[in-house]
């Protein structure tokens, strides 16, 4: 199916991989190794797509002890890289999501992501899909501020030569729909991912899609309104 955008950038946890488990265990490990309570996993998968650092202050009684966060999201870090490593590990991509992304990547359409993961952990994992080659812009939140701030998607757009008109953001949170907006830029929510589709709407989403599959027929029926 024709549709009129020229960059299509997706958020990566929760919208093209299934990460949840592995980031819940690194936060848990994060915590413990300070001796803190970890926080609750349905609390862990609300802040999933926020910076690191943000993300644990969210998370931590006192989000103004700046030390604190500091020392979790570096426990963080070693715990996921280790987790990376073991032989359980697990970060599937989601049903569907190969295939429309193959689908996608045609003609002039180019494709990016925009995540709070590192540029480091994002190639690492699109290493082990096989899927390094399908994206021309990666934008990580080591190198541009974090959701829901524009910059991610301002970058992409300056990288791939692109309008906010011609480019549409494919999130699974609110903070993915309101990156978009603030950069006035087209927002597709996926049902799958970390927050609910209502609150998707909400937060400015143009459609929701139940399936990776419906990505096209949606990105077609947006072009024509």
């Amino acid at each position: 199916m024709s549709h009129r955008f020229n960059l299509i950038v997706f958020d990566y946890d929760g919208t093209l991989a299934d990460s949840q488990h592995m980031i819940v265990r690194a936060m848990e490990e994060g915590f413990r190794a300070h001796g803190m309570t970890p926080p609750d996993a349905e609390d862990v998968r609300r802040v999933v797509g926020l910076t690191l650092e943000r993300a644990v202050a969210d998370l931590l009684p006192d989000p103004q002890d700046e030390a604190a966060v500091a020392r979790i999201a570096e426990s963080y870090r070693q715990a996921f890289l280790a987790l990376r490593t073991q032989q359980d590990y697990h970060e599937p991509l989601f049903p569907g999501v190969r295939e429309v992304l193959t689908e996608l990547h045609c003609g002039p359409v180019r494709l990016g992501i925009a995540t709070g993961k590192s540029r480091r952990g994002l190639v690492a994992s699109l290493e082990r899909h096989g899927l390094e080659d399908r994206f021309m812009t990666l934008q990580t939140a080591d190198t541009a501020a974090g959701k829901p701030n524009p910059d991610m998607l301002i970058r992409a757009m300056n990288e791939a030569g692109a309008d906010p008109d011609e480019t549409v953001l494919i999130g699974d949170t609110t903070f993915d729909m309101e990156m978009a907006g603030n950069a006035r830029v087209t927002a597709i929510g996926v049902a799958w991912g970390y927050h609910d589709p209502e609150e998707l709407s909400a937060s400015g989403a143009a459609a929701i899609v139940e399936a990776a599959e419906d990505l096209p027929a949606a990105l077609s029926t947006l072009s024509t309104k």
